[in-house]
């Protein structure tokens, strides 16, 4: 796989540096993630409003936060619910926060973070089961939140994406209202064959989600617990994704995750789903998070603010 130019230097970059997550404790991880994405994001966009919400759930607590840009109106507002990458190992709500603030400016909606339990303290489908309650309740508590539930998306990167095909799918069945499902090269098949798809392979070297650091987030993402034929770890397994929301699927040709993206996607296609999928060869994973870096990250952001905008019904 041939890199463009930019995304070229950027694995330059990357390679040159000093530290790899695999190499790092647990909080040093989390917190050089954080750092990182700080860099790559470029100077955070100011909004009207960014509110921190707790989101009480059966017996545990998960922070969400709210971002209004100026562009929007006061009241219930159309809200895309965002859910971070990292893993299901890091992130939280100060690691995708640049990435929260340009969607709500570009696309002129409110824009929910969710924040949802981290492995290895709590392995998979510790986050999925809390990605599907704290959707539920945000529906159910709309009022607080300022959310107009008829135009309501879903949408992550990476294990974020994961998370959101997840939300979709349990939003169909509990009847919640969704309008569109955003997964930014999402994980969809943690079967440990899902090692034999090519592009496991054939960009097991490009930075930043190398074949060692998948590795390193199998060995702590996942314990004798986790079903790997469950739907909520592997959505790609789900018996059919008939009725769940129109979606836009993000993949990128120099990510090992690219064939599970692609997979989904046409699984989506096969079972009627209105899918939009939006192919970008060359790219690295973790490309949405680097508009300071990367042309193609503000493409994406503008693709994901136009797909926001039509489903949302956002003028």
């Amino acid at each position: 796989m041939s890199l463009t130019p930019e995304a070229a230097g950027v694995v330059a970059k990357m390679r040159e540096a000093a530290v790899s997550f695999t190499d790092l404790g647990l909080a040093e991880a989390r917190q050089f993630y954080i750092d990182t994405l700080a860099q790559s994001g470029g100077e955070p966009v100011d909004m009207a409003s960014v509110v921190d919400q707790d989101i009480a759930l059966d017996g545990r607590t998960i922070g969400a936060r709210r971002y209004r840009p100026r562009a929007l109106s006061a009241g219930a507002a159309p809200t895309l619910v965002y859910f971070h990458g990292g893993g299901w190992v890091l992130g939280d709500l100060d690691s995708h926060d640049r990435v929260c603030r340009q969607l709500a400016e570009r696309a002129a909606c409110q824009v929910v973070a969710v924040d949802y339990r981290l492995a290895p303290e709590h392995c998979l489908p510790a986050s999925s089961d809390d990605a599907i309650a704290a959707y539920g309740y945000l529906v159910q508590h709309a009022a607080a939140f300022e959310i107009d539930v008829q135009r309501m998306a879903v949408g992550g990167d990476s294990a974020g994406g994961h998370l959101s095909a997840v939300v979709a799918l349990a939003a169909r069945d509990a009847g919640w209202p969704l309008s569109l499902q955003v997964l930014v090269y999402p994980a969809t098949d943690l079967r440990e064959s899902a090692g034999q798809y090519p592009s496991k392979g054939r960009n097991a070297h490009f930075p930043p989600l190398t074949a060692e650091l998948m590795a390193w987030f199998g060995e702590r993402s996942v314990d004798a617990n986790t079903d790997p034929l469950d739907w909520r770890v592997s959505p790609v397994l789900a018996e059919t994704l008939e009725g769940t929301a129109d979606a836009l699927v993000v993949t990128a040709g120099a990510d090992v995750l690219m064939d599970e993206g692609v997979l989904y996607a046409a699984r989506l296609a096969d079972d009627d789903v209105a899918v939009d999928h939006a192919h970008y060869p060359g790219v690295i994973h973790g490309f949405i998070e680097m508009p300071a870096w990367l042309e193609a990250s503000n493409h994406l952001l503008d693709r994901i603010t136009a797909a926001l905008r039509q489903h949302l019904a956002i003028t």
